[in-house]
């Protein structure tokens, strides 16, 4: 089973859904000495199932594939239809229709048989804790698993249905927070914060959230961590799938800071302050029901060059991301967090 002592460089490529987490950026992380995941959430098994095999194609070096797990409660409809009827003049001005009311379907089932019986290295998991079953399973399979937390205690609910160690994401984390539940309010609390709790779990915990510089790393280390994740810090590498529009947004001089909002999917989450941010203070707590309502809103958006309409995940760390290489941004970060204090591999 994996462990995350034999990494090299304790250094983890995030997986990011839609689009930035590809096999390429997987594989850059793991021939780095680091380790990359691949982002299934919103995807169907099949596609994954080829990420899969291409990132096994491209490198030898363990990695992860991360699942989303489904909503244990129903949306709330009624303020869906509402936020459907204040999005009509936006919709009407970009060209677009609003998605109809649909059912949403993950693939969790088909997607849990794929890691399993693909014997993945690190299956970890987000917006919720998998099921004890699921835990055993993937575990007999010689995964190890992990869940991603935004506290200390959901931390320990984790430990106690089984899980081989934590994502705790901090306050500073680009994209969704990874709290169990859309309507949950996260803390304001970093990963740096949090680690001194989580560390007497008796898991290894994966400190994420802002990181962006070596002395951050170093000083995560240091107060436990087994590896710090990275995510915006490799947007704007090559090997990442990041769209034109999102890197547009990251250089921006007109987005000026970072905002958590419910706006463009109905869970918390970080992203450049703009209009639609401003617009929507109020969105419902509905994930994924408002992700579908606002797809179409932000793709035509994003096509006409229209920065204020469509989402920008983002750290708050952001300006620190450079268009290089993801093997050039670990060897970096590494280096840096070396000469800072963190001991050598």
């Amino acid at each position: 089973m994996f462990r995350f002592t034999a990494l090299r460089v304790p250094l983890v490529a995030a997986p990011m859904a839609g689009g930035p987490s590809t096999p390429a950026l997987v594989a850059a992380a793991g021939e780095a000495g680091g380790l990359g995941f691949l982002a299934a959430g919103s995807k169907r098994a099949g596609a994954v199932a080829a990420e899969i095999a291409e990132v096994r194609d491209l490198t030898r070096a363990p990695f992860g594939v991360n699942l989303f797990v489904p909503p244990q409660t129903p949306a709330p409809t009624e303020a869906v239809d509402a936020y459907r009827a204040a999005l009509g003049p936006l919709a009407a001005a970009l060209g677009v229709s609003l998605a109809p009311r649909v059912e949403a379907d993950d693939d969790w089932d088909a997607k849990l048989d794929l890691v399993a019986a693909a014997r993945v290295p690190v299956v970890s998991f987000t917006f919720g804790l998998p099921p004890m079953a699921a835990v055993a399973r993937l575990r007999a399979a010689g995964s190890c698993v992990l869940a991603s937390v935004a506290s200390v205690p959901d931390a320990a609910r984790a430990v106690a249905l089984g899980v081989d160690g934590v994502v705790l994401q901090g306050v500073e984390a680009g994209g969704h927070r990874a709290t169990l539940t859309p309507a949950e309010e996260p803390n304001d609390l970093s990963a740096l914060d949090m680690l001194p709790g989580a560390r007497d779990l008796g898991v290894p915990v994966v400190a994420a959230g802002g990181f962006g510089t070596g002395e951050q790393i170093a000083a995560a280390l240091a107060a436990g961590a087994a590896a710090v994740q990275l995510g915006t810090a490799l947007l704007l590498t090559p090997e990442a799938g990041t769209s034109a529009a999102h890197r547009a947004g990251l250089v921006s001089p007109a987005l000026t800071e970072t905002v958590v909002t419910r706006a463009f999917t109905g869970r918390p989450a970080r992203a450049l302050a703009n209009a639609f941010v401003t617009e929507h203070p109020d969105a419902p707590a509905a994930y994924p029901e408002v992700n579908l309502l606002t797809s179409a809103l932000r793709q035509a958006a994003a096509r006409s060059g229209d920065l204020q309409h469509t989402h920008f995940w983002a750290g708050t760390g952001w300006r620190l991301a450079r268009a290089e290489p993801a093997a050039a941004v670990l060897a970096r970060l590494w280096a840096d967090a070396v000469a800072a204090g963190a001991p050598q591999r």
